[in-house]
């Protein structure tokens, strides 16, 4: 028999807009100290209220530097903390690399995964260290699916499935944690798992944006229907949606060089933005929170710079004669809520 209570699925109210905290774990780049310490102080400063990180970002560095400056920042923790489970960090030499995983001079470790019992229950536990947090608000199960492990994805999720569900269910009965969900990169393996499992929230990351929403045609009224909630992470999908096709800078969408198609309809993107005045990255911010099943969206902010640009984006006005603009473009699925009032939503 479950020892576990009926399931009634409960995320704390979170933000429309969160911090996303990849970057001062060195994604893709190093983030000088100063630097990621900054970023958080500005982040809070501008009234965020909800950081997101993992035990990947720079293999435990992310979470370090947030514990660090939230014991000054937030010492009664009344910040909302999300983190990650799924990987379990295994000491390396220090020269091990200046680029592993994505992730550039990070800490000596490599990220091993790991969805068992024990696996969970040792991350956890290391992540609340790192973060000095008595309780960690939000737990999510990391990357599972066939994007992140191919044909390995059977033999993973049945470990979770086995092992690694029922100790997050025992941490948030024991109230060490106050929701559980997955923290993923597609919508797929959400549902694969709802069918099993059961949920308070899902982090997905660059699956609901301007460029694609099919997460509205069976994930998305599942999560209506269990009262499950969504955080959007990669509102930009990898940045084409901040940095537009017209600059310098390369061209990414998912991580990779972006298709054609892609850079075509981010052009299309564009040029609706500028009809009406408005900043595409302003639009790609604000438009998933549009969906009521979304709690909040939480873009990666590496310097205080981001963190200033990124709360004027969200402070926006958008006219609603440009959603209906994109959506009479074919631009928006025909089911995607759009905002109605000429503000920022929330």
């Amino acid at each position: 028999m479950d020892a576990f209570p009926i399931f009634t699925p409960h995320c704390p109210e979170l933000p429309p807009l969160g911090f996303g905290a990849a970057a001062i774990g060195n994604l893709y780049q190093r983030v000088e100290e100063g630097a990621a310490r900054a970023a958080v102080a500005a982040a809070v400063d501008a009234g965020i209220r909800y950081i997101d990180t993992a035990p990947h970002y720079g293999f435990g560095l992310s979470e370090s530097r947030l514990g660090a400056v939230l014991a000054d920042l937030d010492p009664r923790e009344e910040l909302l903390l999300s983190t990650k489970v799924g990987r379990v960090l295994v000491p390396v030499a220090p020269d091990a690399g200046p680029v592993r995983h994505g992730f550039a001079d990070a800490a000596p470790f490599e990220p091993v995964f790991d969805y068992s019992y024990d696996g969970i229950m040792r991350s956890y536990a290391e992540s609340q260290r790192r973060l000095g947090r008595d309780r960690i608000d939000l737990l999510l199960a990391h990357d599972l699916g066939t994007l992140t492990h191919g044909d390995a994805h059977a033999g993973h999720f049945r470990q979770f499935l086995d092992g690694g569900y029922r100790a997050m269910r025992e941490l948030r009965h024991q109230g060490a944690v106050r929701a559980i969900g997955l923290g993923v990169n597609e919508w797929q393996v959400c549902l694969e798992a709802m069918g099993h499992a059961d949920f308070d929230v899902v982090l997905l990351a660059g699956r609901y944006t301007l460029l694609e929403q099919t997460a509205l045609d069976s994930f998305f009224p599942a999560c209506a229907t269990r009262g499950v909630k969504v955080i959007v992470g990669g509102p930009y999908n990898s940045g084409i949606l901040v940095n537009g096709t017209r600059g310098a800078a390369p061209l990414y969408y998912n991580y990779e060089p972006a298709p054609a198609a892609i850079v075509d309809r981010v052009r299309r993107l564009e040029a609706a933005c500028d009809r009406f005045g408005v900043p595409l990255a302003a639009a790609a911010l604000q438009f998933p929170l549009a969906h009521p099943v979304v709690a909040s969206v939480i873009p990666g902010m590496a310097d205080s710079a981001q963190v200033a640009h990124t709360r004027a984006l969200m402070d926006t006005a958008i006219p609603p004669a440009l959603w209906q603009a994109l959506r009479d473009d074919g631009l928006l699925h025909p089911e995607a809520p759009i905002p109605t009032a000429p503000t920022a939503p929330r």
